[in-house]
């Protein structure tokens, strides 16, 4: 008899039409719910592949310890992997996350600091260095780790074109670590060049979880804006209205950076005649529940 392993269930997540909310449209907008993935997010994916990827280059081994920077998804998805694999984790990130992402990390065995809400991600970030350099663990770095868009790469790219029958004309991610939206545009372009990628970054005194506008000297190392057809900013209130609506409407139980996207697949629907949008919705919502936003 075979059985699998939980990191065998990483990808394949499915792909859903939305139904009423983009309806007076001519054009179909598809969901790619990586809430399904284990660690309930997107950040499933490169979070396996940079610890596997490490490994096979020898940089570390079992019972070494990982130190990330991570505003939430990614946190999780390595502690994750890192029980997985056998090493100790230690996560960076500011202390306004939500509960639920805090315990989600802690639960996999996780050992979880916290900088202020003014450091952000940048402070999270230079501390990981810094205790690198003290020689107190070994930095993956999600930022600039070319593993990480090779994740999406590999695989969330071509599971949405095998899955929208190879229909897509518009693709349409959140952009934080823009890992998921550098993999992907690079294997749907490789497949047909009109295919048009979107990325959405957070409108000016927006805050929302897993959408950065970067600083230029923050900006992720494998960025890069020419595999980029637009950016588009998104507003706090747009992200979290199609949000909500997006579970009373739709039955989808998704994140503010979900919302976001959904408002965003939805104007391009309005936009185009029978284009064919696919979004990501990066994770679920009951990792938000604490933070009031329902």
């Amino acid at each position: 008899m075979s059985f699998c392993s939980i990191d065998q269930l990483i990808g394949q997540t499915r792909l859903v039409k939305l139904q009423r909310m983009a309806a007076h449209t001519n054009s179909t907008v598809l969901l790619k719910l990586e809430g399904d993935n284990p660690a309930g997010s997107v950040k499933d994916r490169p979070a396996l592949n940079m610890i596997v990827q490490a490994e096979w280059r020898g940089t570390i081994k079992p019972g070494d310890r990982i130190i990330e920077a991570t505003s939430g998804n990614t946190g999780i998805a390595l502690a994750m992997a890192a029980a997985i694999k056998g090493y100790k984790m230690t996560l960076i990130m500011p202390d306004n996350a939500t509960e639920e992402r805090k315990s989600g990390m802690r639960a996999y065995g996780a050992e979880l600091i916290l900088v202020s809400k003014e450091q952000g991600m940048e402070g999270a970030r230079d501390l990981a260095l810094a205790m690198q350099a003290d020689g107190k663990g070994i930095v993956l770095d999600q930022f600039n780790n070319p593993d990480n868009p090779a994740a999406h790469y590999a695989s969330t790219g071509p599971e949405i074109w095998q899955q929208s029958q190879q229909q897509v004309t518009h693709f349409v991610s959140s952009m934080g670590t823009t890992g998921t939206i550098m993999g992907v545009s690079r294997y749907l372009k490789e497949q047909n060049p009109a295919i048009q990628i979107i990325g959405l970054q957070p409108a000016e005194g927006a805050s929302i979880p897993g959408i950065r506008r970067w600083p230029e000297a923050y900006l992720p190392g494998f960025f890069d804006k020419s595999r980029v057809d637009q950016i588009m900013d998104i507003t706090q209130d747009d992200a979290l209205t199609a949000m909500r609506r997006l579970a009373r409407e739709e039955g989808i139980f998704a994140g503010v950076s979900s919302g976001g996207a959904v408002h965003a697949a939805i104007k391009l629907a309005e936009q185009h005649d029978n284009a064919v949008i696919v979004a990501i919705i990066c994770d679920r919502g009951d990792r938000y529940l604490s933070s009031g936003i329902y």
